[in-house]
C-alpha cells in the first residue's frame, strides 16, 4: 500500500510516488473552504487571521490558484480529469490551476503514474507476478486497449479505464511521451527493489525516496522544459529535480511516524533509529523520549540538507503557474519540519500546521524572495530549539546556518535573523568547545593506562 492515509497497506509495501504531492498539495484544496473555527484557532495570530481573510474575501485564492476555463474538452480528455478528481482532487486543482500548455500533459503523467501505484499497492497481486507487471507496465501505454479488470485497490478506475488514458497519451506530443515513457519505466523498476524489503541505510533511504518521489520531480521537471515555459537547465538537472521530491518524501515518511509503526510499516531507515534504540516502535514510549527525539531531530537535520538544492531548483523557475506548483509543498515541508523538530508529539499523535498557517504560507510562497523568507523563518524556528546536548547539535546548527545563509534578504526579519545567528555562533562555539574537552580527556584517559 502506499505511504499515505489515503491507503490501506502493509510491508511488502512502500510509499506511493504520488502521496507525497498529494498530502502536501491537501492545502490546496483544503483551504478552499477556511471554515469559521479556522478562523477562531487562528484569533492568537494575527498574521494567519489576515491571511486567512484575504484568502476567503480578498482574492487571495484567485491569487494562488486562477480559476481555469478548459471550454471544448473532448470526451476522452473530460473522462481523464474526471479520474484525477476521483483520485486526488487536490492534485486536481493544482494541475487545472497550470498553463494550458502544461496542464494536459501532467494531467496524464499523473494517472499514468497513480496507475503503476495502484498495481503497486494491490495486495493480491503475487509477488511474482507483479514484478514482472511493473517492469512492464510503461510498454502498455504504447497498446490500445489495454486495460487491466482484475485489480482490487480502492484506485482501481485508473486501470480500468486505462485504454482511454493510454489514448490521450498518444495523443501527447512527442516529447512530452518521452517523458513520461521514461518515467513509468524507472519508476515500475525501482517499485521492486522495495517490494519486499525496508530501507536500513542511508543509501537505502535515499534509494527508495528517489524512486517513490524524486522521479516524480525529475519527471514534473523535464515537462517544464518541454513545454518551455521553463529553460532547458530545469529539466537537465536531475539533482536538484530529485531533491525537491526527496524533501517531500523525507518530510512525510518523518511526519508520519506513529500512523506507519501502529500498522506495522517502518520507513524510518535502521541505520539512524538502531543508534538510538533496539526497536523502532520503542519510541512510543514514555521513559524512551530522550532517545526518541534524537532520533527524530536526526533525520530532520538529513531531510535539510535538501533545502539548498530546493532554494537553487526554485530559483531557476521563472513561469508563475510552475512556481506555484512547486513551492507551495516546499514551504508547507519546511514548515511541518520545524513544527516537527524535537517535538515529542511525533511519537504520540499527528503533528500539524494550523489552517491559518498554511494559508499564511501559500500566500507568501508565489515568488522567490518571498518564498525565501518563508523558509528563512521555518528554519529559524529550528534553530530556536536545538538542544545543546543533541548529538546531532552541531550538524544541525551548520545546515540550519547554510539555509539561512541563502535565504538572506532585504525583506528576512532581520533582528530575529541577526540574534538567531549570534545564538548559533555562540552555541556552535560552545560545542565545538566540550567535544574538544571530550577529545583531551579521552586522550589523556588513553595515554593514562
Amino acid at each position: 500500500r502506499a505511504h499515505s492515509g489515503d491507503h490501506n497497506c502493509n510491508f511488502n509495501t512502500r510509499a506511493s510516488p504520488l502521496c507525497t504531492c498529494r498530502r502536501q498539495l491537501s492545502y490546496w484544496s483544503a483551504t478552499a473552504g477556511c471554515s469559521d473555527m479556522e478562523f477562531l484557532r487562528s484569533m492568537s495570530h494575527p498574521e494567519e487571521l489576515l491571511a486567512l481573510l484575504k484568502f476567503r474575501y480578498g482574492g487571495g485564492r484567485e491569487a494562488v490558484m486562477p480559476n481555469s476555463h478548459m471550454p471544448n474538452l473532448s470526451p476522452d480528455m473530460q473522462l481523464c480529469f474526471d479520474l484525477l478528481n476521483r483520485t486526488s482532487r487536490s492534485f486536481a486543482a493544482v494541475i487545472q490551476a497550470l498553463d494550458e500548455e502544461l496542464r494536459f500533459p501532467v494531467c496524464l503523467f499523473y494517472l499514468v503514474l497513480r496507475a503503476l501505484d495502484t498495481v503497486e499497492d494491490d495486495m493480491t497481486i503475487p509477488v511474482d507476478e507483479k514484478v514482472v507487471m511493473l517492469k512492464a507496465f510503461y510498454t502498455h501505454l504504447e497498446e490500445p486497449g489495454w486495460t487491466y479488470t482484475a485489480c482490487q485497490d480502492k484506485d482501481k478506475i485508473v486501470l480500468e479505464n486505462f485504454s482511454t488514458i493510454s489514448a490521450e497519451y498518444r495523443r501527447l506530443a512527442p516529447a512530452y511521451r518521452e517523458v513520461i515513457s521514461d518515467i513509468c519505466r524507472r519508476m515500475g523498476e525501482g517499485m521492486t527493489v522495495f517490494l519486499e524489503t525496508h530501507p536500513d541505510s542511508l543509501e537505502d533511504w535515499d534509494k527508495y525516496c528517489h524512486y517513490v518521489a524524486g522521479l516524480v520531480g525529475i519527471g514534473l521537471s523535464r515537462l517544464f522544459s518541454v513545454s518551455e515555459l521553463e529553460d532547458t537547465c530545469v529539466g537537465k538537472d536531475e539533482q536538484l529535480a530529485n531533491s525537491m521530491g526527496l524533501f517531500l518524501q523525507k518530510t512525510n515518511i518523518i511526519r508520519d511516524y506513529l500512523e506507519d509503526v501502529n500498522e506495522g510499516r517502518q520507513f524510518w531507515p535502521k541505520a539512524v533509529w538502531s543508534l538510538y534504540g533496539k526497536q523502532l516502535d520503542e519510541f512510543k514510549k514514555s521513559e524512551n523520549s530522550d532517545q526518541a527525539l534524537s532520533c527524530l531531530n536526526h533525520l530532520i537535520t538529513n531531510a535539510l540538507q535538501h533545502a539548498p538544492d530546493v532554494l537553487a531548483y526554485m530559483s531557476q523557475i521563472k513561469n508563475k503557474s510552475v512556481f506555484n506548483f512547486c513551492a507551495i509543498p516546499q514551504v508547507m515541508a519546511i514548515g511541518t519540519l520545524a513544527r516537527c523538530y524535537n517535538n515529542h508529539d511525533v511519537f504520540t499523535g499527528v503533528v500539524k500546521i494550523r489552517r491559518g498557517e498554511a494559508v499564511r504560507m501559500m500566500m507568501e510562497a508565489t515568488s522567490m524572495e518571498p518564498l525565501k523568507q518563508t523558509m528563512h523563518q521555518s528554519t529559524c524556528e529550528i534553530g530556536s530549539k536545538i538542544p545543546f546536548t543533541d548529538p546531532c547539535a552541531i550538524q544541525t546548527l551548520q545546515i540550519v546556518q547554510k539555509v539561512l545563509e541563502i535565504c538572506s534578504t532585504e525583506t528576512a526579519p532581520k533582528s530575529r535573523s541577526s540574534q538567531l545567528g549570534g545564538t548559533l555562533t555562540s552555541l556552535l562555539a560552545r560545542l565545538k568547545y566540550v567535544a574538544a574537552v571530550a577529545v583531551v580527556a579521552f586522550t589523556w584517559q588513553y595515554w593514562s593506562v
